[in-house]
């Protein structure tokens, strides 16, 4: 092995000695070449503090799967999908719902409506006023009426900017409010899900907006209601638990995170390593939870197909009738 290091290293290949920040004579070895990139390793360890971040040029947007930097621009045209990998971006209520809907049909419903700070939880009406103020909304919920090919819907959509889009009573409320409204209308529903589960800032309260949505979601049914459900990433917790898992139809967006508990958190607490992409809409639509993949740049046509479908199965059946 010490003869094999020692092997010359012709100096036509130009290598030459770190030391001290100063390059030197040129390396002639294997060894010192070993050698000499330990030393570079060892002068620029942590230069760079982990709290400092890294300034992003203006115009520029970067990819937070594989960090390369692409101009807004081109993000903008891919519908927030990384033009090098492919990977998506998470996307605000209002952009996805102005991909979706007939231009002019946007009709918010329960604009006003707010998070609460229930149980006086420690900061959270701080949190909550800096969540607003970052983000534009008043909830991590947009819901809304509106048309898709001149069909009328009523439309759901958790924004994962406003606090991971967790469950709070304001969102059951909006969302419980909205599949009501659905059912008074006549109207199909769909609900974007992109959440990381209950609000833990409002504890019980949190969790029983699974059981009302659930409740909402089964008299929607119940009297005739079509429902869509398209999960985005990540949909876990308790909306993974609740009215996320309910739809007529159930589609998801390529890559997206979809189950109750985390992968980490599962191989814990069985002690076992979860097989590859576990947990990933691919995985699920393999195993039979998905009915489809959808890419965002197809998403408005393929719900439009569904709504078509919906209406003719539905002109049919009055006709029989």
């Amino acid at each position: 092995m010490g003869a094999r290091f020692a092997a010359p290293i012709p100096e036509s290949c130009g290598l030459v000695r770190f030391s001290g920040g100063n390059m030197k004579s040129p390396i002639t070895s294997l060894y010192e070449l070993v050698k000499d990139r330990e030393l570079r390793n060892r002068a620029y360890k942590d230069t760079i503090s982990a709290s400092q971040s890294v300034k992003i040029p203006a115009g520029f947007i970067s990819c937070r799967k594989c960090s390369r930097r692409s101009l807004r621009s081109r993000w903008e045209e891919n519908f927030y999908i990384c033009p090098i990998c492919g990977s998506y971006s998470p996307i605000g209520a209002y952009y996805r719902l102005k991909l979706i809907l007939d231009p002019g049909s946007f009709h918010e419903l329960d604009k006003d409506l707010c998070a609460g700070d229930p149980l006086d939880f420690p900061d959270y009406e701080e949190k909550i006023a800096a969540q607003e103020k970052k983000t534009g909304l008043k909830e991590a919920v947009v819901s809304c009426y509106g048309k898709i090919g001149g069909i009328d819907l009523t439309a759901v959509v958790l924004d994962s900017r406003f606090f991971m889009g967790s469950m709070s009573r304001a969102v059951g409320e909006k969302v419980t409010r909205a599949v009501e409204h659905a059912d008074q209308k006549g109207q199909p529903l769909i609900i974007f899900s992109a959440s990381g589960g209950a609000r833990m800032q409002e504890g019980i309260y949190s969790l029983m907006q699974m059981a009302k949505t659930s409740a909402a979601i089964e008299r929607f049914s119940e009297h005739g209601g079509f429902y869509i459900s398209f999960l985005t990433h990540p949909t876990t917790g308790g909306v993974t638990a609740s009215f996320a898992t309910l739809g007529d139809i159930t589609l998801a967006e390529p890559g997206a995170l979809i189950g109750f508990a985390g992968p980490r958190v599962i191989e814990q607490t069985i002690n076992a390593k979860l097989p590859k992409g576990f947990q990933r809409s691919e995985y699920l639509l393999e195993h039979g939870f998905l009915d489809r993949i959808v890419e965002r740049r197809e998403m408005r046509e393929i719900l439009l197909r569904l709504l078509e479908l919906h209406r003719a199965e539905g002109a049919q059946g009055g006709e029989k009738a």
